[in-house]
């Protein structure tokens, strides 16, 4: 008999665990579990907001799991797949507006005066509550609503591929404005009140934005580079139905991004056409600033390209303006005086001289000028002059001139000294300074005349071989 129920009790056993498997086995384990206890909220469960309820009160309260923030979470789901930020708070309670929770719907993309059911749940570093949901209908508001980003998301910004879509703004417009409507886009720094264009867009609910476009804003911005920042977004729409002209504004959504450093090409220039012929290792060097690469350089009537590097692989650039943007290694723009040569050379058609030769290097759209500055390399003597001398033209010190616009001088440099050149004892010809501005170093590029600043030294009060190379575009101090 003992051992009859010894079995009996076995066999429940058994079936109390293989109920318990089967219900490990059904439960959805992607779905976190609760860790602390969100109330009910006094709203019942099928509720019509009005826009006479916009300053309303709406009240959340849950059990305390300790100080820090607590984030109050929406969602159309109840996987919270697309959500947006409520608020937050220090307590175990947050108090917001109707007007406030009826936006956050609308950016959840809830229609208004149709039922949907809303999903709200509070988190807190990794805990979380459980979900309560309620049916509510929302209402219209004047202007648009932003739906994308959403408010407290992130846009990855990817410097990979500079002209890929980064994110799409999105948004919905309730209002009945009887005509055409233009949308203006818009991005300032968290908190700033000087927003700058994204883009603007006709009877359009969404634009989207390249890496480059809005990692170009994020930085005017304010943006640090490599550094996550907020920045707000609005929409503004504006239509010329009436008179006056209606204009309303959405609500800020902020969004974070990481800015980056946008890592332009560097570009020699080599050829018959250039003062180094084709040497690639002499090949000169363009000076880089941002998205601009530019020298003042000899050019004569013959071919030329560019490169990438001081040798002939891998990179080399030359001319077709039939290539697609995604091909980088070609020029779709170039100027006038220039065309296309033999070998898929350039060739240079100008008159020989001294030019200014700019490279604009946005991504897709890389474009050559060669402006004429002719003849000022070809001058019988060259003066240095700065804090030197007090900047005294007259008392100008003259170099020594090795020919074919090269000048040479030997002389004792004070630390923190400026200087430029001169092609004269005065101010009234010549002038070469630095292209760099507020460069500071030993060496340099030339800029002439209103294209140059100070040359700014900072190594020390010694003595130092001071060349100058017209031709070049550039200048050099070695220490003796």
């Amino acid at each position: 008999m003992k051992n009859i129920f010894k079995l009996i009790i076995a066999s429940v056993f058994v079936s109390i665990l293989f109920v318990a498997c089967n219900n490990d086995a059904d439960r959805d384990w992607t779905t976190p579990e609760a860790s602390f206890k969100l109330n009910d909220t006094s709203l019942g469960a099928e509720n019509v907001l009005y826009k006479t309820m916009s300053n309303n009160p709406f009240t959340l309260v849950w059990e305390s799991i300790g100080s820090g923030e607590y984030k109050v979470e929406l969602s159309s789901t109840s996987d919270f797949t697309k959500k947006v930020e409520l608020g937050k708070s220090s307590e175990n309670s947050f108090t917001t507006t109707i007007g406030n929770l009826n936006a956050k719907l609308l950016q959840l993309n809830f229609s208004p005066f149709t039922s949907q059911l809303v999903y709200i749940r509070i988190t807190k570093d990794s805990e979380i509550s459980n979900t309560i949901s309620f049916g509510v209908k929302v209402y219209p508001v004047d202007g648009p609503i932003i739906t994308a980003p959403t408010n407290g998301g992130t846009i990855t910004l990817n410097s990979a591929d500079q002209s890929a879509i980064a994110t799409t703004i999105t948004w919905n417009d309730y209002s009945n404005y009887g005509s055409p409507v233009t949308y203006t886009v818009e991005i300032a720094k968290k908190g700033s009140t000087t927003f700058s264009s994204l883009g603007v867009v006709t009877n359009s609910k969404s634009l989207a934005i390249s890496n480059k476009d809005l990692n170009t804003a994020a930085l005017t911005a304010g943006g640090i580079v490599n550094t996550e920042g907020e920045f707000d977004f609005r929409v503004t729409a504006k239509t010329s139905f009436s008179t006056p002209a209606i204009e309303l504004k959405s609500a800020i959504v902020t969004a974070k991004m990481k800015p980056y450093q946008v890592d332009y090409p560097d570009f020699f220039l080599v050829g018959a056409a250039s003062a180094v012929s084709w040497n690639a290792t002499g090949s000169q060097k363009l000076y880089k600033h941002d998205n601009i690469s530019e020298i003042y350089t000899y050019l004569q009537p013959e071919n030329f390209r560019f490169l990438g590097q001081q040798d002939w692989n891998p990179l080399n650039y030359s001319i077709d303006d039939s290539r697609t943007d995604a091909e980088k290694r070609y020029f779709k723009t170039v100027s006038s005086n220039v065309e296309f040569g033999d070998h898929e050379n350039m060739k240079f058609t100008g008159t020989a001289g001294i030019y200014h030769v700019v490279i604009n290097a946005d991504f897709g759209v890389k474009s050559l000028t060669a402006t004429a500055t002719a003849g000022v390399w070809d001058i019988p003597n060259l003066y240095l002059v700065g804090s030197l001398q007090g900047w005294n033209a007259g008392a100008a010190e003259q170099f020594n001139s090795l020919g074919n616009g090269k000048f040479e001088m030997i002389r004792q440099i004070p630390d923190n000294a400026e200087f430029k050149f001169l092609g004269q004892q005065d101010w009234s010809g010549k002038e070469w300074g630095n292209i760099g501005k507020d460069n500071i170093g030993n060496t340099g590029y030339l800029g002439i005349n209103d294209a140059n600043g100070n040359i700014k030294f900072s190594g020390g009060d010694n003595f130092y071989t001071i060349t100058v190379d017209l031709k070049m575009g550039t200048y050099k101090l070695v220490k003796l």
